[in-house]
């Protein structure tokens, strides 16, 4: 198995701003902005929490300039307040493009975790709040946004891009019921509020931590809202069924991919196949193809 390349160096390193080197000009246009502005505050505030990425103009010279590849705005507002020198990701690609391709925004789990190790540094809710140009509530509200939330949902979710909202509607399901919930989600790969609303409708009594409290859709009657539990618990046995026997499906597969392989390399099985049953012959491929891509993706 050959090596992975990393997208970037393992340490950062602190660079002055003089040997940083834009690659593109902020107007001042863009210096009133209200984004602007909010990562203005933020950095007076909190301090630069996502480094600049850069990558050395010539590539075996560590002590001349390094072109920026992302962080103009950080940049410009790092600038602004006076700051002399900054932490930087080294990326080992020179695209502009290399960090935004392939390196994930933040996810809502991990904006929490950095929250809360800020405010165990002794950064006020109040001047966070302030930093980011928010409400405090809003704070509050992303402080406390894990509590009732089982581990598991925690660890299915922490690298997915999901809105916060979703996390109340989970608090009001039992810790199974959650993990179910996830599960379906990440299925369908949908992280929407009005999703988890949908899966919490079709929740049933005993799964729920408050079960006297009733589950409002709007739009739907208690007939629709009991039909929709019902469907979601025949899905949820399909689901698992299909996972349960999903590994050996695709064992066959594997094999008989290797046996058609192998037939459709001795030219005169391939040319007489192609001959004959042309139109088998481009379902077969198109077959062996398919086999392939699914199998990598089940590898990832």
């Amino acid at each position: 198995m050959t090596g992975i390349r990393l997208g970037f160096e393992a340490k950062t390193i602190t660079l002055p701003l003089e040997r940083i080197l834009p690659t593109k000009v902020v107007g001042r246009e863009v210096l009133k902005t209200p984004k602007f502005r909010s990562i203005l505050a933020s950095i007076r505030r909190v301090g630069l929490v996502e480094p600049l990425a850069v990558h050395p103009e010539k590539a075996k010279e560590r002590s001349g300039p390094y072109i920026l590849l992302d962080g103009h705005l950080r940049l410009a507002a790092l600038r602004e307040i006076g700051v002399t020198e900054v932490r930087c990701l080294v990326s080992t690609d020179d695209e502009g493009f290399t960090y935004n391709r392939r390196i994930a925004r933040m996810t809502a789990i991990q904006e929490h975790r950095m929250l809360l190790q800020a405010i165990d540094k002794g950064v006020s809710p109040e001047a966070i709040a302030e930093g980011l140009a928010v409400d405090v509530k809003r704070i509050q509200e992303r402080r406390r946004m894990l509590d009732g939330i089982a581990p598991e949902v925690v660890g299915m979710l922490k690298d997915r891009m999901v809105v916060p909202a979703i996390f109340p509607i989970l608090r009001r399901m039992k810790p199974l019921r959650q993990i179910e919930a996830v599960e379906m989600m990440i299925s369908a790969n949908r992280f929407t509020q009005s999703y988890a609303k949908v899966l919490l409708a079709a929740t049933r009594p005993e799964h729920l931590t408050d079960p006297a409290k009733p589950k409002k859709v709007e739009g739907m009657s208690a007939t629709d809202i009991a039909r929709m539990e019902h469907e979601m618990e025949r899905l949820r046995r399909d689901y698992r069924s299909v996972e349960d026997s999903l590994g050996d499906i695709m064992l066959t597969l594997v094999v008989s991919k290797g046996y058609f392989v192998k037939l459709f390399r001795n030219e005169a099985v391939a040319d007489y196949i192609d001959r004959h049953h042309a139109e088998l012959a481009m379902e077969m491929r198109g077959i062996l193809e398919a086999v392939g891509s699914d199998a990598r993706t089940l590898d990832r």
